[in-house]
């Protein structure tokens, strides 16, 4: 190199402009008139069970209709950004965090890929603090399967989830429990590691559809399912697993945004309490998740309200 090129100085003035271009710059989250003047929708989805699915002719699942459905009611283009967990909530909220229990810290940011999260996303304490949540979209939970010449019998109900989360938590001493970090299945929600189980990671993929695999494959002996999930196993393997009974009390999953997508969670919670009203979107469930209402059929008895 010449040296004489280390010398040259630079007007403070140019550095400040070479710096600024330099670096990453944030792109904020868009709220609904950013929306509307852009003209698309930009749905965040994770493919997992029939929320989000390939099939052999494209995309489709519970959520891709109701963010189309969506999307037309907003009068844009309907766009899907696939996308996985470790990123889903940098690539809406454009914050990079760090979860510890349910304490979050930013530790940088990242750009902002897409409007609204709508996966099957469990509302959990600590993603409250990363983005805000719809109203509730969809009942679940999280069950234990095992396979089905597990030694682990079936708990017998209660009528008492509480009871019955302790009769399962005792049964897995000993036992090998496959879930996956950073998820609903992760272990550390449940206190898991309390209970005496070899706890095994998937780590081989961000797609919670292959952890019920690998159990039927032998990988481990149980896993943590969220119950639509757990759903799906039931009618691909229904001689080769069994359900043990609940890890966690009940749950919801909802749709997403950033924390200053104030309008657009508005006008999504607007748009869902008419297609539940008016029947569009039982229809969907219907559709995608025909098995829930022998589970959960309650939770579509609900008057949402205006």
């Amino acid at each position: 190199m010449n040296k004489s090129l280390l010398r040259i100085k630079i007007p403070p003035l140019i550095a400040i402009l070479l710096f600024c271009f330099l670096i990453p710059a944030k792109i904020h989250a868009n709220d609904l008139q950013d929306i509307l003047k852009k003209g698309v929708l930009r749905h965040l989805g994770i493919p997992y069970a029939h929320f989000v699915r390939h099939t052999k002719t494209g995309v489709d699942g519970l959520d891709v209709e109701l963010m189309q459905l969506f999307a037309k009611h907003l009068g844009v283009r309907y766009e899907l950004v696939e996308t996985s967990w470790n990123d889903v909530f940098g690539d809406v909220s454009g914050n990079l965090t760090q979860v510890r229990g349910d304490d979050v810290m930013i530790i940088g940011t990242t750009r902002v890929k897409g409007d609204i999260i709508a996966n099957g996303l469990t509302i959990l304490p600590y993603r409250e603090k990363i983005v805000n949540f719809s109203l509730p979209v969809f009942p679940t939970g999280v069950w234990l399967m095992a396979r089905a010449n597990s030694s682990i019998k079936p708990i017998k109900p209660t009528g008492d989830i509480i009871k019955d989360i302790e009769q399962v938590k005792k049964s897995l001493k000993g036992h090998s429990v496959l879930s996956m970090k950073g998820t609903c299945l992760d272990p550390d929600l449940y206190d898991l590691k309390l209970t005496g189980a070899d706890i095994r990671y998937h780590t081989t993929s961000q797609f919670l559809g292959d952890i019920a695999q690998k159990v039927v494959n032998g990988e481990a002996e149980t896993t943590l399912l969220d119950i639509p999930d757990a759903l799906i196993a039931l009618q691909k393997w229904p001689e080769e697993i069994k359900i043990i009974g609940p890890i966690s009390a009940h749950q919801f999953m909802g749709v997403a945004v950033a924390k200053t997508s104030t309008e657009l969670l508005d006008e999504f919670n607007h748009f869902f309490r008419i297609c539940w009203r008016d029947g569009t979107y039982k229809r969907l469930v219907e559709k995608y998740y025909p098995a829930v209402f022998l589970y959960l059929g309650d939770f579509f008895e609900n008057n949402l309200g205006d």
